[in-house]
């Protein structure tokens, strides 16, 4: 069926599609038709961070921002969704036109800029939909709070989200808001976590549930970079980390048409970035859990899987589990199922 609606939907605008296409996969929820849209692949449990996962592949953030259709997408197969990015207040993000493809390169550019309803609004659809899977909710800060005043944001954030939220994902990676890759930094980093990790035990003592927090990064570091990044990780027992968000990089597609916009580049482009991050990380963690400073944490990996074999090649660089969300645009539904059966061997 989507390989009938694409042609359709990539002669309206990106944004406008987007909506239309959510839309719709909560319709036929509604009507009790969601099986025509996906078959849903064979079970394939993974237990990573404590959770159990009815198969290894899951939906990135950013596709539903306010949890408008978790019932929806939980139809295409999914092993698990994740929502948001989520702020504690409303925003409308940056100006648009705000998201372009490049089909030629499988690939999307977008400045959305953390675009959301605030999280009260977000809390309340999670509470209103059947959904019972895994579901993970990426938290963000608002763009007129200050850097330095971030980690109280993500603090809010946590706070409201917890009780609802099978892990939740703390987003300091995305290009489009100003300034926020700077928590990327060791001492910025170091605090934010050191924050993050004392309130998630407040919260697990409060609720009498321990919720997993990932931390989610961008594919633009240098080694150094990484190895500081895993060093912290492991330090302040965070319990996993996404692997990768999208890309500055126009490399490959500067000669396209809207490939000069600003904004995050994904798709088939951030690929090998994406992989290369992944295994070095991997690398590191093993490392550290050699010189006794924790337990290696799971890696989730995302960025450019457009095929069964993509999603494969991320789980022997070291990832656990992976995402997809460009590729779902490209591919529809059916990546979900190939992707499944790749990985069922590994």
């Amino acid at each position: 069926m989507y390989s009938l609606l694409r042609p359709a939907l990539f002669k309206l605008d990106p944004e406008t599609a987007h909506h239309l296409t959510l839309g719709g996969l909560n319709a036929l929820y509604s009507l009790g038709l969601s099986g025509i849209i996906a078959q849903h692949p064979a079970a394939d449990p993974r237990t990573v961070m404590g959770l159990t996962f009815p198969n290894p592949v899951g939906l990135a953030a950013g596709l539903d921002k306010n949890g408008d259709c978790i019932d929806g997408l939980a139809t295409l197969g999914f092993g698990f969704i994740e929502i948001g990015t989520i702020t504690p207040l409303p925003q409308p993000g940056n100006p648009k036109p705000r998201m372009f493809r490049l089909p030629e390169a499988q690939a999307i550019i977008n400045r959305m800029g953390f675009n959301n309803d605030g999280v009260d609004k977000l809390v309340e659809n999670v509470k209103r939909a059947d959904y019972r899977g895994i579901l993970g909710i990426n938290i963000g800060k608002n763009a007129a709070t200050p850097i330095e005043n971030a980690a109280e944001d993500y603090l809010i954030c946590l706070r409201k989200v917890y009780a609802h939220a099978s892990y939740v994902t703390v987003n300091i990676s995305s290009p489009n808001t100003k300034n926020l890759r700077q928590l990327q930094g060791e001492d910025a980093l170091n605090n934010l976590l050191s924050q993050l990790k004392a309130e998630q035990q407040k919260l697990a003592d409060k609720h009498g549930k321990y919720v997993p927090i990932v931390l989610k990064i961008a594919p633009d570091m240098e080694a150094g970079q990484v190895v500081q990044i895993a060093r912290l990780l492991m330090q302040h027992c965070i319990d996993g980390v996404i692997a990768t968000n999208t890309t500055l990089s126009r490399e490959g597609v500067e000669n396209l048409k809207h490939g000069t916009e600003t904004g995050g580049l994904s798709g088939a482009p951030v690929r090998d970035k994406s992989t290369a991050v992944i295994r070095q990380l991997a690398a590191e963690l093993r490392t550290c859990a050699e010189q006794g400073l924790g337990s290696a944490l799971p890696i989730i990996g995302v960025g450019g899987i457009l095929s069964g074999a993509d999603a494969a090649e991320k789980i022997h660089a070291g990832a656990a589990l992976v995402q997809i969300y460009s590729g779902l645009i490209y591919r529809g539904p059916a990546l979900v199922a190939e992707s499944c059966a790749a990985m069922r061997t590994i």
